[in-house]
């Protein structure tokens, strides 16, 4: 583990003192703890089971045990933390009583998804058979992530998203699987929980950065970060003035954590940040922090009365109810995720 990480931990367990009490004698399932989201979440786990001696489990579904302790040593632990191997889709139910379940599966490849059918059918078989686990074994509080993508395509002119805000209609194309793949399962773990007495906790998701961020994937602040460690250019396909944000892995866990035991059911929270941040400003701001040696390229310009996408959340409803906020500036964000990266190449 780096020192980045081991950091981000300590200071997430000390601000969060008062949360860790939901979770004590808990038995927790969880799905997709291989991910950014679920390596977040099973190392604050983790962390605060052992500082505030919660007396709680987590076990967790993997298709590959020990490929996951080989790549994940930091997160191995006999007492507090199992490995139960099977798919989203058909896993045999592991034995005992659980009080809540995490279900974090998620399929992020949602560029060039080369079977979108099946990437649908999947996560929604994926989600009938996490509801099923969930009535059978009596858990009362269960929490899906979800996507800001259930929101639509990025458009001008639009945001900050609330998770009020009217959906847009998918166009008819591979590339809408991952969202409409979210939005049904939202409505099916909330029309199956709700007879059976299961408090269901959303959250959607929008961007994030920091350590357990996989470098090899599609998403842009990864392939900036790679090229950075690697001193290559920095290249942006796009004009680079489309706007999202980052929010950092360590908030992102203090947030997963507090919906799940604090959040209302049925009411989706958006989990992200609302400082506004272009691709091209991202990159100016790898390169900045990391002081590396990359140049940035970017291919195209933007036209004459275009006007860029955006892609970002509303979080007064997180800020309000739960009084969750950005606790990790964006430099300090950038700055740690390049640093863990080059700690642990």
């Amino acid at each position: 583990m780096s020192a980045i990480l081991e950091s981000d931990l300590d200071r997430l367990v000390e601000r969060t003192s008062d949360l860790w009490e939901g979770l004590r004698n808990a038995r927790i399932f969880i799905t997709g703890g291989t991910g950014f989201f679920g390596c977040w979440l099973l190392a604050s786990f983790l962390r605060a089971n052992a500082a505030h001696d919660l007396n709680a489990t987590a076990v967790v579904l993997t298709r590959d045990p020990a490929a996951f302790q080989n790549r994940h040593p930091e997160l191995t632990d006999r007492h507090s933390l199992l490995l139960h191997r099977g798919e989203i889709t058909t896993f045999d139910f592991p034995g005992g009583k659980f009080s809540h379940v995490i279900h974090a599966a998620s399929d992020l490849s949602q560029s060039n998804q080369p079977n979108p059918v099946g990437l649908i059918e999947s996560t929604l078989k994926g989600c009938r058979r996490v509801m099923e686990f969930a009535i059978y074994k009596g858990v009362k509080s269960l929490l899906y992530t979800s996507s800001g993508a259930v929101y639509g395509p990025m458009t001008p002119r639009r945001g900050p998203l609330t998770e009020e805000s009217n959906v847009s209609a998918l166009p008819l194309k591979a590339s809408s699987a991952y969202a409409e793949a979210k939005r049904l399962g939202e409505l099916i773990c909330a029309l199956t929980a709700e007879p059976h007495g299961i408090s269901l906790k959303i959250a959607r998701g929008f961007a994030f950065i920091g350590p357990y961020l996989a470098l090899e994937s599609h998403l842009a602040a990864a392939s900036f970060i790679r090229s950075a460690l690697k001193g290559e250019d920095i290249v942006i396909q796009s004009h680079g003035k489309t706007i999202r944000s980052y929010l950092y892995g360590a908030d992102l866990a203090q947030w997963l954590w507090t919906i799940l035991i604090h959040g209302q059911h049925a009411q989706p929270y958006n989990v992200g940040s609302d400082n506004p941040i272009s691709i091209q400003s991202l990159a100016e701001s790898i390169i900045a922090m990391s002081g590396s040696q990359s140049k940035l390229n970017i291919i195209k310009t933007l036209r004459d009365n275009e006007e860029p996408e955006v892609y970002l959340p509303n979080i007064d409803r997180a800020r309000t109810e739960l009084k969750l906020d950005i606790f990790t500036k964006f430099d300090e964000a950038i700055l740690n995720t390049f640093l863990h990266h080059q700690q642990t190449r």
